[in-house]
C-alpha cells in the first residue's frame, strides 16, 4: 500500500492503456476493481469507460490512463480507434469461454495491423480463473497461445478476494516501459496531470481519493 501520494505539482509519466477483449470476459470487472475496489456481480455491458489515476508501480508515481472498451460486435468498428491511441493493452480473455480465446488471437492481430509492427506491449489476460466448476480453457491452453504470439501470460480473478489484478496492470506498465515510444506519441514524461487524483467514466467527470 502506497505510503505517500505524489508530489503535488510533479509532472508525472502517463501510460495510456487499453482494456480489449470479447464481450463478456470480465474486462470491466478486473478495471473497477483495481480502480474502485469493487465487484460487478451483474454483468452491464459496455460501451467506453475511461480512468485516469495516480498509481505506485516499482516505487515511482504514475499516471494511468486506462480505457475500458466494448466487446460486443456491433462496436467492432470502434476498435480501430480505440488501438490507434492506445499505447499497451490488456488482452482479456475468460476461461469459461474458448471462443473468447480464438477471438484475442484475432484482436493481437489487429493490434500489430493497425500499429504497423512485429509486436507491440500486449499481456494476455485469462480472467475468471475463480470459476473452477466452469472453466473451459486450461492454463497450458492459454499458455500456449501466449507463447504462439510471443506474450506474456497471466491469471486473474476480479471476485473479491481479487488475483493478479493490481499485478496485471502494472506489468503491463512495465511492457510498455521496456518498448521504444510510438514516434507519433506525445512525450509520456509531461502528462500534465498533478495534484489530486481523477477518474473519468464515460463523459463524466468524478473526484476520487488515490487508491493503492
Amino acid at each position: 500500500m502506497a505510503s505517500k501520494r505524489p508530489p503535488k505539482d510533479a509532472k508525472l509519466p502517463k501510460y495510456k492503456l487499453v482494456v480489449i477483449g470479447e464481450g463478456g470476459v470480465g474486462k470491466s470487472s478486473l478495471t473497477i476493481q483495481f480502480f474502485q475496489r469493487q465487484f460487478l456481480e451483474e454483468y452491464d455491458p459496455t460501451i467506453e469507460d475511461q480512468y485516469i489515476q495516480h498509481c505506485e508501480v516499482d516505487n515511482n508515481w504514475v499516471v494511468l490512463d486506462v480505457l475500458d472498451t466494448a466487446g460486443q460486435e456491433e462496436y467492432s468498428a470502434m476498435r480501430e480507434q480505440y488501438i490507434r491511441n492506445g499505447r499497451g493493452f490488456l488482452l482479456v480473455y475468460s476461461v469459461t469461454d474458448e471462443k473468447s480465446l480464438e477471438e484475442a488471437s484475432k484482436l493481437y492481430k489487429q493490434v500489430l495491423r493497425v500499429k504497423d509492427r512485429a509486436e507491440y506491449p500486449v499481456l494476455l489476460v485469462a480472467n475468471k480463473v475463480d470459476l473452477v466448476a466452469q472453466r473451459k480453457v486450461t492454463r497450458e491452453q492459454g499458455q500456449k497461445l501466449a507463447e504462439e504470439l510471443k506474450l506474456p501470460y497471466i491469471e486473474t480473478s476480479a471476485k473479491n478476494p481479487p488475483l493478479n489484478v493490481d499485478l496485471a496492470f502494472h506489468e503491463l506498465v512495465r511492457i510498455v516501459k521496456s518498448f521504444p515510444a510510438d514516434e507519433d506519441e506525445p512525450d509520456e514524461n509531461s502528462s500534465g496531470v498533478s495534484g489530486g487524483n481523477v477518474i473519468k467514466k464515460g463523459k463524466k467527470t468524478k473526484q476520487k481519493c488515490t487508491i493503492m
